[in-house]
């Protein structure tokens, strides 16, 4: 099912894409960040842009190693080009992070509530990046399988693959704060002992710690390198300071539909965080909370470009909850009617960012 509705998204993009006369595969493999990733795949780092006369540096210390690391892997055992090496480990990661929110789900609600949850997901206004050469496929299948750990007490596998998604993006911090706490609630209230707890614990920050340490130390700070290295890219955590700022421009100003599509998914975004922590008959474990809150907290507080903001819910799979369980109750006609609209939205903003949107995501 989750393949059929990305297959159908990417079909719609490619008919009008050749419309206006673009490629699609260049478009999935070759645009924004995926640029800066194969890049890196083929040249290792230390390419930087300057712009507004020296003033900005945007560094490619930026980006993680994991996904380029495995493009170079892919390109040194099959024939393809770097883009076409990141497209396979994205959609490869694609299909497994819909099998590992599945697996959480069904374990906590059931088949039913897991089944929707996926196409959910699939169907996101941004979900045609789970179709690109961008990383976010890559964290949220090492992210569903180690909360899946966490649910089933695999305390070791859960460390290891949170330590591997540390290695894939910035915001896997909020799958390490999950793994991290989980495990420490569960050892102040006795509910689990011995070194697996400790030790998956132990190993959850190592990836995302060691990358950050590494960064800083290569540019001579080793605490605050990697920040500063964002802060070329206008990505620090500002409290919500920015967002704050963007809403009264966009209040004030007109903008493109990028923005205000992506200040209501936002917003959307923090609904459902108050109804999955408060709203919901039976509310997830503690690790999803972490989870999803950390998530969403990156997000809207963090500055930077408020346009990819959507693109980093991504990973936020259980804010789908509350929907998911609410479609599972309605009437048939009431959940086809909201799926056919998200199908619809879905697909057709997703061509619209990929070939007309002017801006990155």
């Amino acid at each position: 099912m989750f393949a059929g509705v990305r297959l159908t998204g990417m079909l719609l993009m490619a008919v009008w894409a050749w419309h206006i006369g673009k490629s699609p595969l260049k478009l999935l493999g070759q645009s924004w960040d995926s640029l800066w990733y194969t890049r890196i795949a083929t040249h290792g780092y230390g390419h930087t842009q300057v712009f507004a006369g020296g003033e900005v540096v945007q560094s490619d210390l930026a980006f993680f190693p994991l996904y380029p690391g495995l493009i170079r892997a892919v390109c040194t055992v099959l024939p393809v080009t770097p883009g076409g090496a990141g497209l396979l480990i994205s959609w490869t990661a694609a299909l497994a992070a819909a099998w590992g929110i599945f697996a959480v789900v069904d374990r906590l609600y059931g088949r039913r509530v897991a089944t929707v949850t996926v196409a959910l997901w699939g169907l996101l206004p941004h979900s045609v990046v789970l179709s690109m050469a961008y990383t976010e496929p890559v964290l949220v299948a090492l992210s569903a399988w180690s909360l899946y750990s966490v649910l089933t007490r695999r305390w070791l596998l859960a460390g290891a693959l949170a330590a591997v998604a540390g290695l894939s993006r910035p915001n896997a911090v909020a799958l390490v704060a999950a793994v991290v706490l989980t495990a420490a609630y569960e050892l102040l209230k006795g509910r689990q002992r011995g070194w697996r707890v400790w030790t998956g614990a132990l190993l959850a920050p190592l990836g995302w710690a060691s990358y950050v340490l590494h960064v800083g130390i290569r540019t001579g700070d080793p605490l605050g390198g990697y920040f500063a290295v964002q802060a070329g890219w206008s990505s620090r955590f500002d409290f919500g300071s920015g967002t704050l700022k963007f809403i009264r421009h966009l209040v004030s100003a007109p903008e493109r539909f990028s923005f205000p599509m992506a200040l209501v998914i936002v917003a959307v975004g923090v609904l459902l965080l108050a109804l999955m922590a408060y709203g919901m008959d039976r509310r997830p474990p503690l690790a999803l909370l972490v989870y999803t809150g950390v998530l969403v907290l990156i997000t809207v507080g963090g500055a930077g470009f408020f346009e990819s903001k959507p693109r980093f819910l991504l990973p936020a799979f259980p804010l789908l909850l509350p929907l998911a369980c609410a479609m599972t109750k309605a009437r048939p006609r009431a959940a086809v009617v909201v799926t056919a609209a998200l199908a619809g939205l879905s697909m057709a903003y997703g061509t619209y960012l990929l070939t007309v949107a002017p801006m990155p995501m």
